[in-house]
């Protein structure tokens, strides 16, 4: 006899379909349910699952295995590019013959003045040589939050940096380059392709727990004091009174 009447693995679906779960966003649903796989970063997917072994000749089973990474938490702080903590083995000493120890490999990190047209206004990231290089492959740093997907980006941060980009392309705010409207707008029409409405921005990158919170404020009402409801049922009720009651006109002399 089962111990559960759902299996544990579908819990976390489930819990969506109920309560205030089920009353967020759909937009914002489908982008928590989306399970596509983030970008290979440490290693490289063959893509086929048979291959000819080219000295005998033979058909091959491939085992595309993704190597585990574990992300720190200090990496939801910064923009790691997508890499992360490798767990693995060396041998002691560079010596084969001797015994294998627990190595952990870590990425190179750096502090870097990163500026963003959108939000004008410098940021201080710590980010890995992947991050420069897949900014530059996007043509600056706008581009690469913008373009870059959420399983690739991998980074609270970076996802609050879109968030707050979004919103302001959605709403056009005047408060980017005050003083020189040609300049905002060249900056909005550069932008243009990524706009989506602020409804849908308001959204972007939020955990479940702020997206909860969040619904739940959008959904929660002031309680209306008892003696307001007396004093309006009371006014109305006077006022009929007043209507009601004949009125008396005085003849002319």
């Amino acid at each position: 006899m089962p111990l559960h009447k759902y299996p544990p693995r579908l819990w976390e679906a489930m819990k969506l379909q109920k309560g205030i779960y089920a009353r967020l966003p759909q937009h914002y649903l489908r982008a928590l349910q989306d399970t596509t796989p983030p970008t290979p970063v440490h290693w490289k997917p063959l893509g086929v699952k048979y291959r000819v072994n080219p000295k005998t000749g033979q058909r091959e089973r491939v085992q595309d295995i993704p190597i585990p990474i574990y992300y720190p938490p200090e990496s939801q702080d910064g923009l790691w590019g997508g890499e992360g903590w490798i767990t693995g083995y060396r041998y002691a000493n560079n010596d084969k013959l001797s015994a294998k120890v627990k190595k952990i490999w870590k990425p190179q990190l750096f502090k870097k003045e990163l500026y963003s047209e959108i939000l004008d206004q410098k940021f201080t990231i710590t980010v890995t040589a992947r991050t420069l290089d897949l900014i530059d492959a996007a043509y600056g740093f706008d581009f690469y939050i913008l373009k870059t997907p959420k399983q690739d980006i991998n980074s609270k941060f970076g996802m609050d940096l879109k968030r707050a980009m979004l919103l302001r392309l959605a709403q056009k705010d005047t408060e980017l380059y005050p003083d020189d409207p040609v300049q905002r707008e060249k900056i909005y029409n550069k932008y243009k392709q990524f706009e989506i409405p602020a409804e849908e921005a308001e959204w972007v990158g939020l955990s479940l727990e702020e997206a909860v919170e969040k619904q739940r404020r959008l959904e929660h009402k002031d309680p209306e004091p008892l003696y307001r409801s007396c004093v309006d049922k009371l006014v109305k009720e006077l006022a009929i009174q007043k209507l009601s009651e004949p009125q008396i006109v005085g003849e002319k002399d």
